[in-house]
């Protein structure tokens, strides 16, 4: 286990230790050597800051509107798949094509899709009648609805991978229990409801997790959108930490808030753990 302790200490332990420290300091990207000890004033600073906080919220409302869409339209499909079974495989290999493309790719790929007055989209809904015009919608342009159209790649980029997990997950239940179930008069939801969502619990809490981690630290797909435009409007946590210790060099300041985000994001993977999987684990103990 000690090539696998060495990465840990280098690549992980190392870095967080060395962004709790820097968030304690005032120290310039330029000057890194000239530090001066602060305390918490920069945590301080962070919560308080009114971008700060208008920043969070948008990174929460895009977390939450992306799991949202990936997990209901991933839960759909994995539930379809298992009911088709082998007849799926085809469906399945096609589904499973964006998980091949790289967030950055799929972020141009939309940009290009949603662009004003060029954008694909905006053409087939003018061509059915839809809109009057193709600029009628502003979808990276708008400020009202910036941030809802950055998780459109987001979604299509990922649902296949919520699908991917669950799909596994309703493959190992066992299928004696439904057949019995069955024989026993229990209806379609009676089964999803007593016998299916109990027992994936543990796969959805997985799912949750690592698919909510992975949007609140969303950077790239949104970045190659709008950098974080138009006026802010989709700039999420990851955008104002880049730019606070790239741009402005302000490193203090950044891992301040940095440190705030890690902790925001393991308290709720925690709130997420006991909520979803603990149940079950206490259910099967007794």
């Amino acid at each position: 286990m000690a090539p696998a302790a060495l990465f840990l200490l280098v690549f992980v332990a190392y870095p967080l230790l060395t962004l709790l420290r820097d968030s304690l300091y005032d120290v310039a990207l330029m000057t890194p050597h000239q530090r001066v000890f602060i305390g918490l004033e920069n945590f301080q600073r962070a919560l308080t800051s009114s971008r700060v906080i208008d920043t969070a919220e948008r990174t929460l409302r895009y977390t939450l509107i992306a799991l949202t869409v990936e997990f209901t339209l991933g839960f759909l499909m994995a539930l379809l798949f298992n009911h088709l079974g082998r007849r799926s495989e085809l469906m399945r290999t096609l589904f499973l094509f964006p998980l091949m493309i790289p967030p950055i790719v799929a972020g141009l790929l939309w940009r290009f899709l949603l662009i004003d007055n060029f954008g694909i989209v905006n053409h087939i809904l003018h061509f059915l009648g839809l809109l009057s015009a193709p600029s009628d919608i502003a979808w990276l342009g708008d400020r009202d609805i910036a941030l809802y159209s950055v998780t459109l790649p987001d979604i299509w980029l990922t649902t296949s991978f919520v699908t991917l997990v669950l799909y596994t997950g309703l493959q190992n239940i066992p299928r004696e229990l439904n057949e019995a179930a069955r024989i026993d008069g229990a209806s379609v939801l009676q089964l999803f409801r007593h016998i299916t969502l109990p027992l994936l619990r543990p796969v959805i809490a997985v799912v949750v997790i690592i698919r909510g981690i992975d949007a609140a630290r969303a950077f790239d797909i949104i970045w190659v959108q709008t950098e974080g435009g138009p006026r802010f409007a989709s700039e999420v946590l990851s955008m104002h930490i880049y730019r606070n210790m790239i741009r402005y060099g302000d490193v203090g300041f950044a891992s301040a808030i940095a440190t705030l985000f890690l902790l925001a994001l393991l308290l709720l993977s925690l709130l997420a753990f006991f909520s979803i999987w603990r149940p079950v684990q206490g259910r099967r103990d007794s």
